[in-house]
This record gives structure tokens, sequence and C-alpha cells, in this order.
């Protein structure tokens, strides 16, 4: 995989996230060994996200093609995603979004570790989704945040320091809403209160791309603060027909 431009001014606002301290780790360890992880599927001890259940995951074809009208994007260079939102990932991000199962941000920010590095593409820079702060209060966490330090730690990139890509605007749940609905929904909700990004190359990061229109907002926001090429990163890809607002197993996410 090429090395983006990784031009040193980014340092002031960007860095690779440090490993957890000796303390946290034994402290980690300690609570496993009390309390032994069980997986969110199957319910075997061991890990959050075991390898059998995690061997199951449905992968996406590149670019994860869709139907033109639910594409979504059309600022960024591409999206990728480690799988298709079906059972098992589907069940697993669930937990991970609204239950407060944050021990997944592991796994699942491996698996993004493995697609983003098959891809080949450099970038110099990573940002996670933003959630405005009512919502941040209201969950306690920004589940994208999570999966982006993981990310960072396990490809050595660079991660925006939070705040610097922010959520201007509180938008409705985009669970429920039509494709056009979503579109609108975020339409300049984002806002970059950084420094100019001149032409660094960023990736985002977020669990979950639909129609895109939510990655396509903070793009926007990032393409005006100066950034280059946009990539966009998740942990799934949920494929709809033009026209529904359902999937198979449930709403879109």
């Amino acid at each position: 995989m090429h090395e983006g431009t990784n031009l040193p001014h980014f340092a002031s606002f960007a860095a690779v996230p440090a490993a957890p301290g000796v303390m946290t780790q034994a402290r980690r360890a300690l609570l496993d060994l009390l309390f032994p992880p069980r997986c969110v599927i199957c319910r075997q001890t061991g890990s959050a996200f075991c390898p059998a259940c995690l061997s199951r995951v449905q992968p996406t074809q590149e670019e994860a093609p869709s139907d033109p009208e639910t594409a979504g994007s059309v600022r960024l260079s591409g999206i990728r995603s480690a799988g298709l939102y079906r059972p098992p990932l589907s069940l697993a991000i669930r937990e991970f979004k609204y239950r407060r199962r944050t021990d997944l941000a592991a796994s699942l920010s491996g698996l993004m570790a493995h697609t983003w590095q098959s891809s080949g593409v450099g970038v110099d820079l990573v940002a996670a989704v933003p959630l405005h702060e009512k919502r941040l209060a209201e969950r306690g966490y920004n589940q994208a945040e999570l999966l982006a330090v993981e990310f960072c730690r396990a490809v050595k990139l660079p991660h925006l320091s939070p705040g610097l890509l922010a959520r201007q605007k509180s938008t409705e749940h985009q669970v429920g809403l039509g494709l056009q609905e979503r579109r609108r929904n975020v339409e300049g909700a984002f806002v970059w209160n950084g420094p100019p990004l001149q032409g660094a190359t960023v990736l985002l990061i977020d669990d979950v791309a639909t129609t895109g229109s939510t990655l396509d907002a903070c793009a926007e926001a990032l393409l005006q603060a100066g950034a280059g090429a946009l990539w966009a990163l998740t942990a799934a890809r949920a494929v709809v027909k033009s026209g529904h607002d359902r999937l198979a197993d449930g709403p879109i996410p």
C-alpha cells in the first residue's frame, strides 16, 4: 500500500493514537479473567466477536456497488466496507451502537483494517463521522470515533483530534428515513473547525454506509477546508433497492 503525502504540519492536529497504558491493559486482563467476554452472536466465552462468527461475515464487492439512485456520494473517491449489513455483522453493530457493547470496537475495526490494507489506497489523515453534542450526551460515546481510534492504532495512521470535524446541526435519526430524506436531513450538517487541510487525502470512518449521504455531507465540509481526495471506510454496507427504505432484516441503519 502506498503512503499518503504525510505533510508535517498535520502533527499539530492529528496523531497515531497511543497504545493503552500498562495499567489499563492490566485492568482489562483482570476483568477478562473475572468476567470472561462472551461472543455477542453465539455467546461462547473468549472474545466479544468470536473467530467462528467473524468468519460468517459476508464481504462486499469492491466499491460496494449499488443502484445509482442509492449511490448517494458525489464527493468521495470511493467507499470501502468490511462486510454486508446482514447477520452476524448487523447484529454485532446494533449491539455496539445501541447497547453499549463498546468492547466490539476492536473486532469491528480489525475487519476494517484488513479491508483497507487490501485496498492499496494511501491517505494522510483519518476522521470519524461526528455526532452532534446532544446525541453524544444521549449515547455516551461516538461509535465511529471508537472505530477510528482502534483502526488508526492498527494501521498506524494519524487520527484527527475530535471536534475539528463537527456536527453543527442536530439531525433526525437516519433510521426509517427514505433515501431522498436522508440526503436532505444531513445537508449542511457538518463543519470544519481546524486549520486548512492543504490538499490532504482524508479517510472518513463510520459504522454503516447505506446511501452514502452522511459521508458525503462530511466530505463537503472537508473539501471546503481544503482537503484533496476523500475516501470512506465503514464496518458494514447496507444495500437497498431503489425506492425501498427497509432491508431484509429490518430498517436501514
